[in-house]
């Protein structure tokens, strides 16, 4: 069982920056990747960004590349991610999840944290 707690989400003006917070803590033997997905209303849940935590390969949403960069501490267990030059379309509430190999879906991955709204503001 891992358990995910997302942290770091708040108001920020257009433009602006915020680093979200993906600490894992359980047993994470076996998952091997951590995503990034957020969900805004009226719209499907979309993938942002995972990285895998051997190697570190990375992969990036469309609408996010070149604005937003994930990252991880190993020794923390936890994933980052630096959203930099927002916009008010980036306005949804993002949840992290693990799962056994980095995916652009959400189906595959086993454990999700709770969430984090990050709303930007014009």
């Amino acid at each position: 069982q891992v358990q995910l707690v997302e942290s770091g989400g708040g108001l920020v003006q257009a433009g602006g920056s915020l680093r979200l917070s993906c600490a894992a803590s359980g047993r994470t033997f076996g998952y091997y990747a951590t995503g990034w997905f957020r969900q805004a209303p009226g719209k499907e849940r979309e993938f942002v960004a995972a990285i895998r935590w051997s190697g570190g390969s990375t992969y990036y949403g469309d609408s996010v590349k070149g604005r937003f960069t994930v990252s991880r501490d190993n020794a923390k267990n936890t994933v980052y991610l630096e959203m930099n030059s927002l916009k008010p379309e980036d306005t949804a509430v993002y949840s992290c999840a693990v799962g056994g190999s980095l995916s652009v879906v959400p189906g595959p991955y086993t454990y999700w944290g709770q969430g984090t709204q990050v709303t930007v503001s014009s």
